[in-house]
């Protein structure tokens, strides 16, 4: 049986399925189903647990030596089968459905897998589960379902966010519900029983002793120049990526870029920063950089950039080199290592 990970609840009861298969790409929602599904068995006996990581060179065979091995501590036992991306060849697809015609009553196989792909939906262990157990299809939260998700998690935690509040975690998340749910969690502590509005967001991030590409951004925004210096230098430190922390300044350079073409041809500053999501404090921010960077030191910043990803792809020099350029740029300091 196939079913969503909100209707995994109501499917839990004092006689479990014989196996159930939890598989996505969303890392949060697997967690928390495996959680509820774990705390349940727990509650009914299931109180033993055992773990099996499928890697190269992994006997698919124990997998039935677990199962009909005697436990020494509980009567009832969870066997975790941790596939990964590791897709099961003819001899698993085969092992599994032995273990299906005839499972324990005392185990439950809990398999948690990443996304399937089209051919293993065709597979015949993954019917033998459908068949015998209950299959969790976790799906990623797309964008226009986003702010939909933030607000229904942000009331089961007791919290009320305003629309603007709620764009702004959307835009700040980029789709990392695990990110989302510790900024949900972080607003919770910092303003419980409030109506979180978009500056508290603002704040929140703000006071994060985080180093992260949006504190980079807005550092440069702020002309805090040894913040600027000291956040790349733990991104670069703790292997962040340097295309993530180039699109973030790229994206804030094209903002101030739309700002003042709207600006010069009487757009509202306001509906600008609608069309930029741009809230709270940041609508200040913005608005001083737009007034204070000219016009052709943005396009030159924006043509470095262009420079920082071609050396991301292969091209001659360091990107990283580039990219602290193009950010102390924007935080007003020029370098002299122009080509």
């Amino acid at each position: 049986m196939k079913i969503k990970p909100e209707q995994l609840a109501n499917k839990l009861g004092p006689q479990p399925a014989p196996v159930y298969l939890i598989t996505g790409d969303e890392t949060l929602l697997i967690e928390e189903s495996c959680d509820l599904l774990r705390k349940h068995l727990n509650s009914i006996g299931f109180c033993e647990r055992e773990t099996l990581h499928v890697e190269g060179g992994f006997k698919w065979e124990y997998l039935l030596q677990c199962a009909n091995a005697l436990s020494l501590f509980a009567e009832q036992k969870i066997i975790e089968l941790r596939l990964g991306s590791h897709k099961p060849n003819k001899q698993a697809s085969d092992i599994l459905q032995e273990y299906l015609k005839r499972p324990a009553e005392d185990n439950v196989l809990l398999i948690i897998a990443d996304k399937l792909d089209a051919g293993a939906k065709k597979s015949a262990w993954l019917k033998a589960i459908d068949q015998q157990g209950i299959i969790v299809e976790i799906w990623p939260v797309d964008l226009q379902q986003l702010p939909g998700w933030i607000n229904n998690r942000a009331r089961k935690i007791g919290l009320t966010l305003e629309n603007d509040a709620v764009q702004l975690l959307s835009e700040r998340i980029e789709g990392n519900l695990l990110a989302a749910k510790q900024e949900l969690d972080k607003l919770n502590l910092l303003y419980a029983g409030q109506t979180i509005t978009a500056d508290m967001v603002m704040d929140s991030v703000s006071d994060s002793s985080r180093y992260d590409i949006y504190g980079l951004s807005e550092a440069a925004i702020l002309q805090q120049v040894p913040r600027c210096t000291k956040i790349i230098e733990v991104l670069r430190q703790e292997g962040t990526e340097a295309t993530v922390a180039l699109w973030a300044i790229a994206r804030e350079i094209r903002s101030l870029i739309v700002i003042q073409n709207g600006l010069q041809k009487g757009t509202p500053f306001d509906a600008l920063c609608q069309r930029e999501r741009i809230w709270g404090n940041r609508k200040n921010q913005m608005r001083n950089a737009a007034q204070r960077i000219p016009a052709d030191r943005l396009s030159h910043m924006l043509s470095r950039c262009s420079e920082a990803d071609a050396q991301i792809k292969g091209a001659l020099g360091d990107p990283w080199l580039t990219l602290t350029g193009i950010t102390l740029q924007l935080a007003g300091i020029e370098l002299n290592i122009e080509r």
